[in-house]
């Protein structure tokens, strides 16, 4: 079982920059791809990143690509999501998750096995 935690969300003018951080404990985070997911009111969860057990591969949602960049610290069981170039249409409730390893990374909800709670973000114009 792996339990995750995000942070890092809040309220911030569009042109400005997040990061936000996601805690895993419990099984061996480096067994693990992560994903960051984002689901905004009424409307489905939305791939925004992945990165695979080492980083050596990532893939990013278009909507996302040249503005965000995620990556991960298995020393600390982190994986990170930088987020800069903010727009209002990426406010939306952020979530991580965990999932067996596979290449390409995975970009659907059903490849992953955990997640988190969420954190808020909220991009004002």
């Amino acid at each position: 079982q792996v339990q995750l935690v995000e942070s890092g969300g809040g309220l911030v003018q569009a042109g400005g920059s997040l990061r936000l951080s996601c805690a895993a404990s419990g099984r061996a985070f480096s067994r693990y791809n992560m994903g960051w997911f984002r689901q905004a009111p009424g409307k489905e969860r939305d791939f925004v990143a992945a990165i695979s057990l080492h980083g050596g591969s990532t893939d990013y949602a278009d909507s996302v690509k040249g503005r965000f960049t995620i990556s991960r610290d298995n020393a600390k069981s982190t994986v990170y999501l930088q987020m800069n170039s903010l727009r209002p249409e990426d406010t939306a409730v952020y979530h991580c998750a965990g999932g067996p390893f596979r290449l390409p990374v995975g970009r659907r909800p059903d490849e992953y096995n955990y997640w988190g709670q969420g954190t808020q973000v909220t991009v004002s114009s």
